[in-house]
């Protein structure tokens, strides 16, 4: 396996300045990437600028605004020559019961999770189509495999994703491009500090977790890097959990906590 298997390829990161996002930037960057990468926050993309110079290129952008998934593309194009991979990580979730939650939450929810890949890689695929092939790997979640109390929209965007990356292999694998899922379980990322931060919350995920640990933003972007590279060339519509062994055992009965 080589290390510098995103050598003189340029990428996208939709979502990159936190969490997995931000590992897998550090990855393909320590691997001979040019990377573009969007955010709302510009504070963060300022950042990255100043650390990495001019291998990287920030771009102050909503996931789920189709002009801006358009300008990320657009970028890539402009400063790097072409568009050779592309990782769709942006996702948050605002909680519910179905019968309690407001159609603005779970529109919210939704719309980043499921909308914003969807917009992403409508315009990721119309690129690497006129490059000759491609790669792109959407961040789905273990809730789209197995459900949480609370997290019905969450739950539902993020099977939705996997269904997509599905969908996107019949549609496009003779444009030469492969598609791929990353299923994370439990992560140490900003995200999921107010639930693992409460001991009660951490003890009922660490019974369920046969590893006994959260996850690393690192170790998803390992995962995600594999399934974007060339290493992995016959690998497409794949739906690859990582998740310490969890899905195993299923999720905690949590409505005593929340």
């Amino acid at each position: 396996m080589s290390n510098n298997r995103f050598n003189d390829k340029v990428a996208v990161v939709v979502g990159g300045t936190t969490g997995i996002g931000l590992e897998i930037v550090k990855g393909l960057l320590s691997e001979g990437a040019s990377v573009v990468v969007g955010a709302r926050r510009k504070e963060l993309l300022d950042d990255l600028e100043k650390k990495y110079g001019n291998k990287v290129v920030g771009v102050q952008s909503d996931a789920t605004v189709e002009e801006d998934q358009i300008k990320l593309v657009n970028t890539a194009v402009e400063k790097f020559g072409r568009l050779d991979v592309a990782f769709n990580v942006a996702g948050a979730s605002k909680s519910g019961r179905i019968g309690d939650i407001s159609e603005e939450d779970w529109m919210w929810t939704v719309n980043l999770c499921l909308k914003g890949v969807f917009l992403g890689m409508k315009h990721q695929i119309n690129q690497m189509k006129k490059n000759g092939g491609g790669s792109i790997v959407n961040i789905s979640s273990l809730n789209s495999e197995v459900p949480m109390w609370g997290g019905s929209a969450y739950a539902s965007a993020k099977a939705g994703v996997s269904m997509l990356t599905k969908n996107a292999v019949l549609e496009y694998t003779n444009d030469n491009i492969r598609f791929n899922a990353l299923l994370p379980g439990l992560i140490e990322t900003p995200l999921t500090q107010g639930l693992t931060n409460v001991e009660e919350i951490n003890e009922a995920y660490m019974d369920r977790i046969p590893m006994k640990r959260a996850g690393k933003p690192e170790e998803m972007a390992n995962a995600a890097l594999f399934l974007a590279c060339d290493d992995a060339s016959y690998i497409t519509g794949s739906t690859l959990i990582a998740d310490g062994g969890w899905a195993t055992t299923g999720y905690p009965d949590l409505s005593k906590f929340l």
